[in-house]
């Protein structure tokens, strides 16, 4: 009996630490810009048999386009943990923490930006 060549190579796992890092990263790539001030992307992920579910948190500035921003992040995502992990990403959602506006910024009584 001949062996299985693709049973013997043996398996990679990738830690989903790591899937979301690659996710947070992709996420910040897809954005015009973190806003003045804002955080920058951070996401969480659940792997179960090599498809993961990724869930993004972010903040935008304001006024935007923020349903183009959303489906950027979303698109850039899963094509990024796709390629360079190669799992099929079958959930992609964004979560949007706070909106930036120029024209809501104040000073405090101490000096900073609020």
């Amino acid at each position: 009996m001949a062996a299985d060549p693709v049973r013997d190579r043996g398996a990679t796992t990738i830690a989903d630490r790591v899937v979301a890092k690659i996710a947070s990263q992709a996420a910040r790539e897809a954005l015009d810009a973190v806003p003045e001030g804002g955080s920058a992307p951070h996401a969480s992920v659940v792997v179960h048999r090599d498809v993961a579910r990724v869930s993004v948190s972010l903040e935008l500035a304001y006024p935007s386009d923020i349903g183009r921003q959303c489906g950027a992040v979303r698109g850039r995502v899963r094509s990024r943990v796709e390629g360079l992990v190669g799992m099929e990403v079958h959930e992609v959602s964004v979560h949007v923490e706070r909106l930036h506006s120029p024209h809501t910024r104040t000073t405090s009584p101490r000096g900073r930006l609020s």
